[in-house]
């Protein structure tokens, strides 16, 4: 039993504990190219999560770990089999009666681990903090946390080299063979602005990848996901242990 994972731990355990934080993985179920499960978004949370709270932990924290919401928004695959949407209004709500009980519970400091592109946290938290003042809620998304290029060779941000990578080293039993991978081969959109990256609009997966994934994940190891995850981790554990520690009434400089 791991006392920082609240899926794992129980009443006699839990009924005169108190935490410094919670953190919520957030993830989503679709297609990840031929090769990774549909779940890939959620083991890779589940694991990453864990393991930077495991550090923080380690350190004096007291971070605990809600379960993972295993659906994200997905509107631009609605025809892709199966990939599960909330829309961000069912985020919201779902976001809202997790916030409101950690509130009145007095757990004020909340952290999104977000293990998925799709999902867009921001105005979601905007909105909650304005209903409960006292809530501290932050979010983040891991591939975000280090730059990626000092550790995989080819881009990508769906079913590529880092993801790919990451399950070699996490759950290497449900990645298929390589003679099964797709290319991850993409289409840009003509409109320049859209690939420059200062206009945006959603794409449409199955209009831009023929096997729904985005960068070729050719070259991907367990090696390579195996570093990458033990830095990150190690850089997300410091930051969990930090909000651990933090006074609200005192965050700025």
């Amino acid at each position: 039993m791991r006392p920082y994972i609240l899926a794992e731990t129980n009443w006699k355990a839990l009924k005169d504990a108190r935490f410094d934080m919670a953190v919520l993985p957030w993830g989503a179920t679709e297609a990840h190219n031929y090769h990774l499960p549909y779940a890939t978004d959620n083991i890779q949370a589940d694991f990453l999560a864990a393991e930077s709270a495991k550090w923080a932990w380690e350190q004096g924290g007291r971070p605990i770990v809600l379960p993972t919401i295993p659906f994200g928004t997905n509107t631009g695959q609605s025809d892709i089999y199966l990939d599960i949407n909330l829309n961000p209004s069912t985020q919201l709500a779902i976001l809202t009666d997790i916030v409101e009980v950690l509130n009145r519970q007095g757990l004020y400091k909340l952290l999104i681990f977000n293990g998925h592109g799709g999902n867009n946290f921001k105005p979601l938290v905007r909105e909650l903090g304005l209903k409960f003042p006292k809530m501290f809620i932050s979010f983040c998304f891991f591939p975000e946390v280090l730059d990626k290029d000092l550790y995989f060779e080819e881009p990508g941000d769906h079913a590529d080299e880092m993801e790919t990578s990451l399950m070699l080293y996490l759950r290497p039993d449900l990645v298929l063979p390589r003679e099964e991978w797709g290319s991850g081969a993409t289409k840009k959109y003509r409109i320049k602005a859209f690939s420059e990256g200062w206009a945006w609009a959603e794409r449409k997966w199955s209009q831009i990848s023929q096997d729904t994934g985005v960068g070729d994940p050719t070259k991907a190891t367990k090696e390579k996901g195996q570093r990458f995850y033990a830095d990150v981790t190690q850089k997300m554990g410091a930051f969990v242990y930090g909000l651990c520690k933090a006074d609200l009434e005192d965050l700025y400089e």
